[in-house]
């Protein structure tokens, strides 16, 4: 009687782990473009937001080397880790999502990984 509780509750776990990895793979094609909104003073602490426009300032930090960028009014943090070796010049046209947080009764949105950003011809 076991036996077969054994290899149902096997097949469960087979079949559960195999529809996890088919979601995981299927959200990481779609991107983060439809979980995302358009950045606006409205945005809450935590939201998924998307910033597009050109780089009107560039700031370099000097605890620890991250990034701030202004796109818009917008205040947009990257921290050393994610921006890596990457340079960004004012003028650049840039697209990237992050998540809204505030910092020192600020709004400004953090970027979470270099994939995340892109340059726009």
């Amino acid at each position: 009687m076991f036996v077969h509780q054994e290899r149902v509750a096997v097949l469960l776990l087979i079949a559960v782990t195999i529809s996890v990895i088919i979601c995981n793979l299927l959200l990481i094609s779609i991107g983060k473009e439809p979980f995302a909104t358009v950045y606006s003073n409205r945005s809450v602490d935590g939201e998924l937001v998307m910033v597009q426009g050109a780089i009107d300032k560039v700031t370099i930090l000097e605890n620890g080397g991250h990034i701030l960028l202004e796109i818009d009014s917008s205040i947009i943090f990257i921290p050393a880790q994610v921006a890596g070796d990457l340079s960004f010049t004012k003028g650049a046209n840039m697209s990237l999502y992050g998540t809204v947080q505030t910092f020192r009764g600020k709004k400004e949105i953090v970027v979470n990984s270099a994939d995340d950003m892109r340059l726009i011809p």
